[in-house]
C-alpha cells in the first residue's frame, strides 16, 4: 500500500504552506508585533489559534468529510450551495486573489520610482500572466511550488530574521498599543481572520489531493491521510515563520513607531538592516509569497467552478478568474482591505463553527444540530457584519449588541452554543449512519 511519506510528504506540505502563505500572512504578524510590543507573545497565542490551528483543522475536517460541499451539506443543501459559493468567491476573485497582486505591488512600486495607476496596471498584468501559466497545470503545483518557490521564500524570510537577530535595531519590545493593552490574545485571534486561511483551508484540500494522486497514491483512505499529514507540515512551517515575523515586527515597532501597516513595519526594518538592497529583498519576499497563494487560489477556485459547470473547461475558468482578479486588484490594497473586514466577519464564524462541529463524533447524525448551530451563528455574524458596514437593522442590531462577548467580536459563540444544545434536545435519537 503506497503512502505519502518522506520527501513526498515534505513537498506536499511545502506546497500547502505556499498556498496558505500570501499577502495577509506577511502583513499581519509583523504588524501585530509592532502594535502589541511587550504583549506580542500573548497576542501571538490568539493569532496562532485562528491563523494556524483552525486552518489545519479545516484541512482535516474537509478531508474527513470528503469535500466542503458534503461538510456544509450537513446543515442543508441550500446552505451548502450558498456558503460554498461565498467561500470560493471571497478567497477567489472577490477578495483574496486581487489582494495578492495589490500587496506585492505596494512593495515593488518604490523600486520603480513610485506608484501610479499605469504602473500598477502593468504590474498586475505581468503578475497574473505568470500565475495563470502555472495554474493551468494544477497537478504540477508540488513540483513548481513545493520544490522551487516555497524553499526560496523560506530562505529569504530566514535571512531577514537572522539579520534582525545579528543587528537588532532595538534592545527590547515597545509599549503595547491601545488595542493590545488589555486583551492581547483576543485581539490576536481576531487579527488572524485577516489571513483568510481558515476560509482557504476549506478549499485547498481538493488541489492537495490532486497532487497526492499525482504521486501515484490512489487509495482514497491514503489520500485523506496524506492530506491531513501535509496539513500538519504546513502548520509547523507557518508557526516558525509567523514567530520570526512577529519578533521582527516587535523590534521594528519599538525602533520605528507609527507604521500604519505590516508592510510599513517590515520596510522600516529592512531599510535599517540592509539599506537599499533590503528593499529588493523585501519585494522578492512579497512577490513570491503572493504569487504562490495566487496560483493556489486560482487552481482551487477553477477546479470548483469547473465541477459546477463542466461544459466550461478548467483552463477557461483559470483565464476568467485571472482576468477578473487583475481588474479588481487595481482598486488598491487599502480599498480591498476595507471591503474584506465585514465580509470576513460575516462568514468566518460559520466556518469556525462548522469545523468545530465536524470533530464531535456523531453530531452529523443528529439532524437538527448542524442546522440550528450554524443558523444561530450566521444570524448573529451577518447582522454584526452589516452593522460594521453601516447597515443597521432596527431592533435586531440593538438586541445582538447585548449578547455577551459581542463587544469582543465573539457574539456568535453563545448563539452557537444555544443552537447546539437546542439541536441535541430536539433531534432525539441519532439517525442511522
Amino acid at each position: 500500500m503506497q503512502r505519502l511519506r518522506g520527501k513526498n510528504l515534505l513537498l506536499v506540505g511545502f506546497t500547502l504552506f505556499s498556498m496558505f502563505f500570501g499577502a495577509g500572512n506577511l502583513i499581519f504578524p509583523p504588524f501585530l508585533g509592532a502594535q502589541a510590543g511587550t504583549n506580542t507573545w500573548p497576542a501571538m497565542a490568539g493569532f496562532i489559534l485562528s491563523a494556524i490551528g483552525f486552518p489545519v483543522l479545516g484541512v482535516i475536517a474537509v478531508a474527513k468529510a470528503d469535500g466542503l460541499r458534503r461538510l456544509a451539506g450537513r446543515v442543508h443543501p441550500v446552505f451548502a450551495a450558498v456558503f460554498t459559493l461565498l467561500v470560493y468567491l471571497s478567497i477567489g476573485p472577490g477578495l483574496a486573489i486581487p489582494r495578492t497582486a495589490s500587496t506585492s505591488f505596494e512593495m515593488v512600486a518604490p523600486l520603480a520610482g513610485g506608484g501610479g495607476s499605469a504602473l500598477q496596471a502593468g504590474y498586475s498584468a505581468v503578475f497574473f500572466a505568470v500565475a495563470l501559466l502555472v495554474a493551468l497545470r494544477p497537478e504540477k503545483l508540488t513540483d513548481r511550488l513545493g520544490k522551487l518557490l516555497c524553499p526560496t521564500l523560506i530562505v529569504l524570510i530566514v535571512a531577514l530574521f537572522l539579520g534582525c537577530v545579528a543587528r537588532p535595531v532595538a534592545a527590547h519590545y515597545g509599549t503595547p498599543g491601545a488595542a493590545y493593552a488589555s486583551l492581547p490574545a483576543v485581539e490576536g485571534f481576531l487579527g488572524g481572520y485577516q489571513t483568510m486561511d481558515t476560509i482557504a483551508a476549506l478549499n485547498f484540500g481538493a488541489v492537495i489531493a490532486l497532487n497526492i494522486r499525482a504521486k501515484g497514491i490512489e487509495e482514497e483512505k491514503q489520500v485523506v491521510r496524506g492530506t491531513i499529514r501535509a496539513g500538519w507540515v504546513a502548520g509547523a512551517l507557518l508557526l516558525a515563520i509567523y514567530s520570526m515575523l512577529a519578533h521582527v515586527g516587535a523590534l521594528s515597532g519599538a525602533a520605528f513607531p507609527g507604521g500604519e501597516t505590516g508592510a510599513d513595519t517590515l520596510t522600516r526594518m529592512v531599510s535599517a538592516l540592509f539599506g537599499a538592497p533590503g528593499s529588493v529583498l523585501l519585494a522578492a519576499i512579497f512577490v513570491i509569497a503572493c504569487l504562490n497563494t495566487c496560483i493556489g487560489l486560482l487552481s482551487c477556485c477553477s477546479e470548483y467552478f469547473h465541477g459546477l459547470m463542466p461544459r466550461v473547461s478548467y483552463r477557461m475558468w483559470v483565464v476568467f478568474f485571472a482576468a477578473v482578479s487583475m481588474a479588481i486588484s487595481n482598486i488598491g490594497l487599502a480599498g480591498i482591505l476595507k471591503l474584506s473586514t465585514p465580509v470576513l466577519n460575516a462568514i468566518y464564524p460559520a466556518a469556525l463553527a462548522l469545523i468545530l462541529l465536524s470533530f464531535a463524533p456523531g453530531l452529523h447524525r443528529r439532524r437538527l444540530v448542524y442546522p440550528l448551530t450554524i443558523g444561530f451563528v450566521s444570524v448573529q455574524s451577518v447582522a454584526a457584519a452589516l452593522a460594521q458596514a453601516g447597515v443597521s437593522i432596527p431592533c435586531v442590531t440593538a438586541l445582538l449588541d447585548k449578547i455577551p462577548l459581542a463587544p469582543l467580536g465573539f457574539g456568535w459563540v453563545l448563539p452557537g452554543l444555544a443552537g447546539l444544545l437546542l439541536g441535541l434536545l430536539l433531534s432525539g435519537r441519532p439517525e442511522e449512519a
